[in-house]
C-alpha cells in the first residue's frame, strides 16, 4: 500500500475564526457576510464532532488580518513524513503558511511549492491509493505537475479533474466517506470525470454544499446540518453520520474539511 502515513484521522490542527471573518472571501455559497460571534460559536461546535469522534484536536490562535485563517485545509498536503506547504490561489491567503509550516515543521520534513505554482490543499481529495487534484482558479498547472511528481515518489496515483466554475474548489462537490467510494453533487461533476471508484454516491444539486464530508475511523460521516437526502443516502449506504452546524462558515464559502489539516 502507498505511503507509511497515519491517514486513521486521529490528529488535527485547526485555527480559531478570525475576528475579522466577516471579511472572508465568499463568491459561491454566501448570500450576506457571516456573523462571526456565531461562527466561532459553529466552530467550537465542529471541534467538539472531531473530539467526541476520537480526534486529538490542536487549535491554533487567529492570525490578525487574515479573515480565512480558519480554513487550514488549504496551506498544506502530508506526505507520510513530508508536509508539503501549498501557494494559496487568493493573494489575500499567501501568508498564512509561514505560520504552518513553522508548526508542521516539528512533525514533519517541509517542502515548499514554487514561486509559480498555485495551489489549495481545498483541491485535493485523498482516495484511499492516492489523489483527486482539482484543476481550478486557485489551483494551476504548475501546482499540479509539481504535487503530482511528489505524490509519486510516495507510491501514490494521481488524477486531475477540471473543477467547474460553478464552484471553488474540489472539496467543495466531493469527498471520499470510505475507500472506493465517492459522494459527489449533481450538476458539477460528470460521471465521465470519475474514475476508479466502486461505488458513488450522488447528491442533488440543492444539497451540493453537504457532499464535503469527513469520514471517521470510528464509521461515522460527519455531515453538515439541514441536508436531509444526503444524510438519508449515507445512512443508506450503511453510514452512521452526525450533523455538524456550519451555517456561518458556508457563507464563507468554507465546508467540513476545510477546517481541519489531519496530521496523523
Amino acid at each position: 500500500m502507498p505511503g507509511v502515513f497515519d491517514r486513521s484521522r486521529k490528529r488535527a490542527l485547526v485555527r480559531n475564526i478570525s475576528s475579522n471573518f466577516d471579511n472572508a472571501v465568499s463568491k459561491f455559497f454566501g448570500d450576506r457576510s457571516p456573523k462571526v460571534d456565531t461562527a466561532k460559536v459553529q466552530h467550537q461546535g465542529y471541534v467538539d464532532a472531531l473530539r467526541t469522534s476520537g480526534v486529538v484536536v490542536e487549535i491554533l490562535e487567529e492570525l490578525p488580518g487574515h479573515p480565512d485563517c480558519c480554513f487550514v485545509e488549504d496551506t498544506a498536503v502530508i506526505f507520510d513524513d513530508l508536509a508539503v506547504i501549498c501557494r494559496p490561489g487568493h493573494p489575500s491567503r499567501a501568508n498564512e503558511v509561514h505560520t504552518i509550516s513553522e508548526r508542521l515543521s516539528k512533525d514533519f520534513e517541509i517542502k515548499f511549492l514554487s514561486p509559480e505554482a498555485k495551489m489549495d490543499g481545498g483541491d485535493i481529495v485523498y482516495t484511499g491509493n492516492g489523489f483527486l487534484i482539482g484543476r481550478s482558479t486557485r489551483t494551476n498547472d504548475v501546482g499540479i505537475n509539481e504535487l503530482s511528481k511528489i505524490a509519486s515518489l510516495f507510491g501514490y496515483s494521481t488524477q486531475v479533474i477540471d473543477v467547474p466554475s460553478s464552484t471553488l474548489h474540489l472539496t467543495t462537490v466531493c469527498s471520499v466517506p470510505k475507500n472506493g467510494m465517492l459522494i459527489a453533487a449533481e450538476g458539477h461533476l460528470k460521471p465521465e470525470q470519475i474514475t476508479g471508484f466502486d461505488e458513488v454516491i450522488w447528491v442533488p444539486n440543492s444539497e451540493t454544499y453537504a457532499s464535503n464530508t469527513i469520514a471517521m475511523e470510528n464509521g461515522i460521516v460527519l455531515v453538515s446540518s439541514g441536508f436531509p437526502i444526503t444524510k438519508q443516502r449515507l445512512e443508506t449506504a450503511g453510514f452512521e453520520t452526525k450533523e455538524v452546524e456550519m451555517g456561518e462558515i458556508m457563507q464563507a464559502d468554507g465546508s467540513l474539511t476545510c477546517l481541519s489539516l489531519f496530521i496523523g
